[in-house]
């Protein structure tokens, strides 16, 4: 029997942080498990990686203590159960407006009689050498992330995060601040409300309520804020900024040594 090591943490009121993985590289995301985050979730929704290539970073992190996650496309059945069987240990799922959107999304995460997952010998059950101990497992592990990023699914936190099965309420900032007509003001009044209400019912509900942040000292503020599961970036994200830093310090530099 597995046990998804990120969903155990949340349920005992830890935090759980990790960042998205949104290049369609294994290499990548084998290097960045080596930094002792919790979890990566590979966007399959925004990001350019087909099916074959999920499977492949997820392979890519056996053998870490990290969590692999995948952001599906859309909320269907069908990409929640590629994602699973591909060796996700839950799914992201965009575009949560409703609580009847939640228990679609429980729905097509767990086998039944809990939800209507199709049983196959994926990698997920090492091609089926293991299916029977998977699939008897499986509902208690799997982890399901329903991201809230419009004003009606504002509007609707309370209902969603009453519904069995969500286990986190992840804010997507730019969606969000987007429909709210505040794009990415994230100090807006509208906005800060907003991403109040959503922590609030996930608080209330007993499940962890999650953001994508926009860096570490960002990271640490929505901690504080009470949020649980928190991306501290992306791959893109991280590079870029790695990527500027140091070649501003060498243009700092050459620049320097020419007025010396």
């Amino acid at each position: 029997m597995f046990t998804n090591k990120t969903r155990q943490h949340l349920l005992e009121g830890h935090l759980a942080i990790g960042q998205w993985i949104s290049l369609p590289s294994p290499p990548i995301a084998e290097l960045v498990s080596s930094f002792g985050m919790d979890w990566l979730v590979i966007d399959a929704e925004h990001g350019p990686a087909g099916w074959e290539t999920v499977e492949e970073i997820v392979r890519a992190m056996k053998g870490t203590e990290v969590t692999p996650l995948i952001r599906v496309p859309g909320n269907d059945p069908v990409s929640i159960k590629k994602a699973l069987d591909r060796g996700g240990y839950g799914v992201v799922v965009p575009m949560v407006n409703t609580a009847a959107h939640a228990a679609a999304a429980v729905a097509a995460a767990k086998f039944p009689p809990d939800g209507i997952r199709g049983v196959a010998g994926t990698r997920a059950s090492r091609y089926g050498l293991d299916l029977a101990d998977y699939v008897a497992h499986w509902n208690q592990q799997v982890l399901v992330i329903c991201q809230l990023e419009t004003a009606e699914s504002v509007q609707n936190a309370d209902s969603i995060a009453a519904v069995p099965g969500v286990d986190v309420l992840f804010v997507g900032p730019n969606d969000l601040s987007a429909t709210l007509g505040v794009f990415r003001q994230f100090e807006h009044p509208d906005y800060r409300r907003a991403v109040d209400r959503i922590l609030n019912a996930a608080q209330m509900h007993h499940k962890a309520p999650g953001i994508m942040a926009s860096g570490a000292d960002d990271a640490l503020v929505q901690i504080d804020r009470g949020f649980r599961f928190v991306s501290a970036g992306s791959d893109t994200r991280m590079l870029a900024a790695a990527t500027a830093a140091a070649y501003e310090k060498i243009k700092s530099g050459l620049m320097e040594r020419k007025r010396s």
